[in-house]
C-alpha cells in the first residue's frame, strides 16, 4: 500500500478554518504529512463522506479505516488520523489560574472549622 494507489484530488486540499497559515506552518505537521493533506486530503475526505467510491483495495482499506474497524497502518492513514484529532477533536485548554473543585460531601473541610 503506498499513497500513490490512492487517488490524487481534483483540487489541492486547505482548511482554511483549522490551520488557517497551512499545514505545515501550523507546527503540527511535517513537510511530508503537509504534501500529503494538500495533495490527497480532497481525495481522502470525500471517501470518508461516502461522496466517492473506492476504486481499489487501498481506498477500501483506507474507508474501512475511517470507520474505526481496523488501525492506521500506512503514513497516509496515519496522517489523515492525525488531521482528523487535531481538526474535530476536542481543543486542550490549560489556564495559569485555577480555581480548586468545590465539594459537595457534608464531611468536606470549610474556614469554620478552624474557628471551632
Amino acid at each position: 500500500m503506498s499513497a500513490t494507489d490512492i487517488r490524487q484530488g481534483d483540487a489541492r486540499f486547505y482548511d482554511n478554518v483549522h490551520f488557517y497559515r497551512g499545514f505545515s506552518k501550523s507546527g503540527d505537521f511535517t513537510l511530508a504529512e503537509d504534501e500529503i493533506l494538500t495533495y490527497f486530503g480532497t481525495t481522502l475526505l470525500a471517501l470518508e463522506n461516502g461522496q466517492l467510491e473506492p476504486e481499489n483495495q487501498t481506498e477500501s482499506d483506507f474507508v474501512d479505516m475511517t470507520k474505526g474497524n481496523r488501525e492506521a497502518s500506512t503514513k497516509l492513514e496515519r496522517t489523515w488520523m492525525k488531521y482528523v484529532h487535531l481538526a474535530r477533536g476536542k481543543k486542550s485548554f490549560s489556564t495559569l489560574n485555577s480555581k480548586p473543585n468545590l465539594s459537595d460531601d457534608d464531611n468536606a473541610y470549610s474556614i469554620e472549622d478552624d474557628r471551632k
